[in-house]
């Protein structure tokens, strides 16, 4: 079996859009939640969301190629062509190669819309436009990204609810391990615009805190009202040790466990069977004891049952052990598909600089959130290895192990 590391890193996150602003932020408990007027004017009845810029891929990708890109696709664009240029991987490398991609992706709701409320207005479905399939399409960002990187690897998209760039990676992971491939783009995007998320507004989901926005998302606090929805990309480049070596890579990190399940019970409230078998599963693939793990980025939305539900879960896992955890959405929000890989990257950035980000708004625990050790605020911390946890609708769970090198 392949060891399988991390040789490069891009992200584009309401935190920034390069490693080291993002760095910066998370050291600084930067929270990039803002009010939107414009979801408020709508008729949301949260107007809660995180601040993500739309890139300018003018610069890099040729027009008659944009046409078929929408926004997820570009954010995961930029996120990519940084992965890469950080792994040392040029267009040569690229042509002459066999690289892969999987991708997280769940939804294409703005460019559907789009595409279709021209059909309905002109009663004529070429209105919809020549790029709206490859728009609309969940598999829009692998398709996109294979063809303008010239990838000849396996292209496939990753499309499990918050799950899905977890899913992602753990799915290169194993390709490479068996040695199927030696080296594959992973990771996830989510787009950012209101439509995509508005109906999950309507079964009142999103934190109603609009008077204080960098305040509204608190993991594992007990005055914790909802989620803030957020947005992006966040790309890894995966290989294997030999082939990394080989080519002289910098290697980063090496990804050691890879644990998942179904829970089997509920469509969206989760259980605390259900993490604890991937949180098992991952730490008996990594063949780690749990003391082993030095921090833990929780996949705590901010919600009360899921926060309660995965601290349950990492106490059973974990017993005496009051490993550091916190949850990165309390900065960004909850990037949905694309937060399995954000979240590595910002357990990485933690793990190379000696510390962990706070879990801002964290002030009191509930009964369920009181069996972990939440850090609510940054403090200096040397770890080795770290634990990262994706759940989503329909009871899908993934959990990863990754351990510096």
């Amino acid at each position: 079996m392949n060891r399988v590391v991390i040789t490069g890193m891009g992200i584009w996150s309401c935190l920034g859009q390069t490693l080291d602003d993002v760095r910066q932020s998370l050291f600084e408990g930067k929270s990039g939640i803002i009010f939107s007027q414009e979801r408020k004017d709508a008729g949301f009845r949260s107007a809660l969301c995180a601040n993500v810029p739309m890139p300018n891929l003018k610069p890099f990708v040729p027009r008659n190629m944009r046409q078929f890109m929408p926004e997820e696709a570009q954010y995961a664009y930029m996120a990519t062509k940084d992965a890469l240029e950080a792994a040392k991987i040029d267009q040569d490398f690229l042509d002459n190669n066999e690289v892969g991609i999987i991708y997280g992706n769940d939804s294409v709701a703005e460019a559907t819309m789009n595409a279709l409320d021209k059909f309905r207005k002109f009663g004529d479905t070429s209105a919809c436009g020549s790029g709206a399939i490859f728009q609309s399409m969940n598999s829009t960002v692998t398709m996109n990204l294979a063809c303008l990187f010239k990838l000849r690897g396996i292209n496939l998209t990753s499309s499990a609810a918050c799950a899905s760039s977890s899913l992602a990676i753990g799915n290169a992971y194993l390709l490479i391990k068996n040695g199927l491939q030696d080296c594959i783009i992973a990771g996830g995007a989510q787009e950012a615009n209101m439509f995509c998320v508005a109906s999950f507004d309507g079964i009142q989901a999103f934190s109603t805190r609009e008077d204080n926005p960098t305040a509204a998302s608190r993991p594992f606090d007990k005055n914790r009202d909802g989620l803030v929805p957020g947005g992006g990309a966040a790309t890894v480049i995966l290989e294997s040790y030999e082939h990394a070596v080989k080519r002289g890579a910098p290697i980063l990190a090496e990804i050691v466990g890879w644990g998942f399940s179904g829970n089997g019970d509920h469509i969206s409230t989760p259980n605390v069977a259900g993490p604890a078998r991937s949180l098992e599963l991952a730490l008996k693939n990594a063949g780690v004891d749990p003391r082993q793990i030095g921090y833990i980025n929780a996949h705590a939305t901010s919600t009360h049952a899921g926060d309660g539900r995965e601290a349950m879960a990492i106490a059973q896992m974990f017993g005496d052990y009051k490993v550091p955890v916190t949850s990165t959405k309390s900065q960004t929000g909850h990037e949905m598909w694309a937060a399995g890989a954000a979240e590595t990257i910002y357990s990485m950035l933690m793990m190379k600089n000696g510390f962990i980000a706070g879990n801002i708004n964290f002030s009191e625990p509930d009964e369920e959130t009181a069996c972990v050790n939440v850090i609510p605020e940054t403090i200096s911390a040397n770890f080795d290895m770290f634990l990262t946890n994706s759940f989503g609708f329909g009871g899908t769970n993934s959990t990863l192990i990754i351990k510096n090198l």
